[in-house]
């Protein structure tokens, strides 16, 4: 029988998240060298990282999967282990930055006790943060700060303080001050034990401790009341001893500010550089200090088979119950299943039930996990990450359980995709193979689509972005040896109706013996396009006057017919339907008939309703130095875009923040690069649908044609 190894107060589920280029992966290397997993240190710039181990990541530089790994570290006391501390295990993931992998950080913050947001120095919170760190606020995921690249030049380390305030809505408490920036960043200065850190070596293990410089003394004393008021503010005990005169003691502090992240009512902020090896072991200590363990965070709750709430505690003794997160296909072991374990326990070689499916599965082997390096285990306990082998059913978001103890614990919603591409293979023989492999792809990514255009027969690949398509095209090439021609991006436009239409459809039709009979009538109404519920089919016949059994042919065939629009054959939405009236045929009728009837009562009824194009516009948040605005906003402009506002950023920057039509932000990039001499940088996200204005709808239709 395997024993845990780490009780689970000694156990930290973190992630590493933050917007493109901060610093993440690069800390997290830092992390691996410090606690020992890795002898020598990984660099993103010379694509020798660890955890980017991608061959996509390795050339561009960037992090598209999100990588899990586990290491151990021990409390340190004045860069010496602290006396009676024991070492505790830390599961992190290091997430992407690129909005068009947000998928990445969705799904692995819903199984993270608590995350490390990490930030520039010069950029201070750039949009993807802001991204980041909302989708953290749908699952309250505790967060401390870490502000990275305090060597850079431009960094401010205050800058950044305030807007963690002013941009993210948080309450940040500083812990640490820099000692200098840019190219004299020398170490760090201890708020709570007023001392200073200063980094000698290149490795950031010979650390000199001693006394704060002179020069930095008074505000060192500013900034330390300043925390000793803060964290007294979140607790009435220590504002009474505080206002009695009396400073609370380091371990009281530090207590009250444990329990006031893990609330989500204070983020402690770190800082240091982590491709200069300055600060990482700091940051280590306040993982343990201020992060949860899976004690910590409340209960995680579902619902069993009949829709009743059930809660599992974080216990090896409850039964087992864990969430895939993540679908992964490699090519040694076939299928790997990242789980997060609720709860109970689960030895390689059982079987579980796969609840959201009600499919009973076999776990093969689990695996412990480090980037793309694994390491057999025996049995996972509550509060682990692992990976497990032989799961052929489960998906992303499916919860697996005890047969006994059925579960399902709440999922993740997943964003629509906004970009489309038609794809075909170079060979004949290659036809089988791409299917394949888009259906591997697929089953990784929530956020890829595949489907076959009925009317031309071509191979559709739906995704994020740009870049996110880049990279699957990438992989069918390397990972799957599929050669395939790629067209041009297009946009995913869709259908609407703008007004309410009555209207009645008879399908009757007699060919000798038995005929065919459906009549309905359906009142159409539009809805807001952009809710969850936008297409809506509700009963409300009375009198028998079509037999219950037929109603969901006729809603079938309202939702088959909703899949194309007359317009130009995009899918529609918006759309409520109601059945109040109809007729049936004894003999006659059938679900089929009826089927077709509200078919054709769904397209007669869109001729009238005045339908329009709907196209998805994206949020466009440009950032450039002054002299170049105008030249940004004139091309926003003739993008048909609608600038929505301006802010300063840091020095002489300045920030443009527009809605612009997909459509119209093709090759962007590029235009930026050219009008801003390269200093311009821009994020999108998608945000909504809008209508096309008539003489884009008019052009799009005549494409079509």
């Amino acid at each position: 029988m395997a024993t845990r190894e780490y009780p689970l107060e000694r156990t930290r589920n973190i992630g590493i998240m933050a917007h493109i280029d901060a610093g993440k992966t690069t800390l997290t290397e830092r992390i691996l060298y410090y606690t020992g997993v890795n002898y020598k240190i990984g660099e993103t710039y010379e694509g020798t990282s660890t955890m980017d181990w991608m061959d996509q990541e390795r050339e561009r530089g960037i992090t598209i999967t999100s990588a899990a790994t586990t290491c151990h570290w021990t409390e340190e006391d004045h860069a010496k282990p602290k006396k009676g501390a024991l070492e505790h295990r830390i599961n992190i993931i290091d997430t992407p930055g690129h909005v068009d992998f947000t998928v990445e950080v969705e799904r692995s913050l819903r199984v993270l006790d608590g995350s490390v947001g990490v930030f520039d120095a010069k950029g201070g919170v750039e949009p993807q943060s802001e991204n980041v760190w909302r989708q953290a606020d749908t699952y309250n995921v505790p967060r401390m700060a870490f502000v990275n690249k305090m060597d850079i030049l431009g960094a401010d380390f205050f800058n950044t303080v305030s807007e963690i305030h002013t941009k993210l809505g948080k309450n940040p408490v500083v812990v640490e001050l820099p000692i200098g920036k840019e190219d004299y960043f020398k170490g760090i200065i201890d708020l709570f034990e007023m001392e200073s850190y200063i980094y000698n070596d290149a490795t950031g293990t010979d650390i000199t401790i001693g006394e704060i410089p002179d020069d930095m003394k008074d505000e060192a004393a500013e900034w330390h009341t300043k925390l000793v008021e803060q964290i007294c503010d979140l607790d009435d005990d220590l504002m009474e001893k505080y206002l009695e005169g009396t400073e609370p003691t380091v371990d009281e502090m530090k207590k009250v500010l444990r329990r006031a992240t893990i609330a989500n009512d204070a983020v402690p902020v770190f800082c240091g550089s982590a491709h200069q090896n300055k600060g990482i072991q700091k940051l280590l200590d306040g993982v343990i200090e201020y992060m949860p363990s899976p004690v910590d965070v409340p209960d995680i709750t579902g619902t069993d088979l009949d829709g009743n709430e059930v809660t599992r505690k974080s216990s090896d003794s409850e039964p087992f119950s864990a969430l895939a997160f993540k679908i992964m296909t490699d090519p040694f072991v076939g299928k790997l299943a990242f789980i997060r374990v609720y709860s109970g326990t689960c030895k390689a070689g059982s079987y579980v039930l796969n609840a959201t499916k009600d499919k009973k599965e076999r776990v093969g082997r689990l695996l412990q996990m480090h980037a793309d390096k694994r390491k057999e285990i025996d049995e996972v306990f509550s509060g682990d990450i692992a990976a497990a082998v032989g799961l052929k059913e489960t998906g992303t978001g499916d919860t697996i359980c005890d047969e006994q103890h059925p579960v399902i614990l709440e999922s993740m919603e997943f964003p629509d995709p906004v970009i489309e591409l038609a794809i075909e293979p170079k060979t004949k023989e290659g036809q089988q193979k791409l299917g394949d492999a888009l259906s591997k792809l697929a089953e990784e990514d929530p956020t890829f689509r595949a489907h076959t255009n009925e009317e031309t027969g071509q191979t559709i690949i739906a995704g994020m972005g740009e870049l996110h398509l880049e990279i699957i095209v990438d992989r069918l090439q390397r990972e799957f040896n599929v050669e395939a021609n790629v067209g041009e991006p297009q946009v995913a436009y869709k259908e609407t109706f703008t007004q309410p239409v009555d209207q009645e459809y008879k399908y009757a039709k007699q060919s000798g013996g038995r005929g065919q009979y459906g009549h309905c009538k359906i009142k159409f109404e539009p809805l807001d396009a952009n809710t969850e519920e936008n297409l809506v089919f509700e009963n409300a016949v009375v009198g028998g006057a079509i037999p219950k059994e037929y109603i969901p042919a006729i809603g079938d065939g309202v939702a088959e017919a909703e899949k194309a629009g007359i317009l130009a054959g995009y899918p529609v939405v918006g759309v409520k339907a109601t059945v109040y009236d109809g007729s049936y045929h004894e003999v006659d009728s059938s679900e089929m008939a009826f089927h077709i009837a509200g078919s054709m009562c769904f397209k007669e009824a869109m001729k009238k309703s005045s339908p329009v194009i709907l196209e998805p516009i994206m949020k466009v948040e440009v950032t450039m130095p002054e002299e170049y605005m105008g030249d940004v906003i004139g091309d926003v402009n003739s993008r048909r875009g609608r600038v929505e506002g301006m802010d300063d950023v840091g020095g002489n920057g300045k920030m443009v923040k527009a809605f612009v039509p997909l459509a119209e932000m093709f090759g962007y990039s590029t235009a930026l690069r050219s009008m801003t001499q390269g200093r311009g940088n821009y994020s999108m996200f998608f945000d909504h649908y809008d209508p096309v204005p008539k003489n884009v709808q008019e052009k799009l239709l005549n494409d079509k044609k």
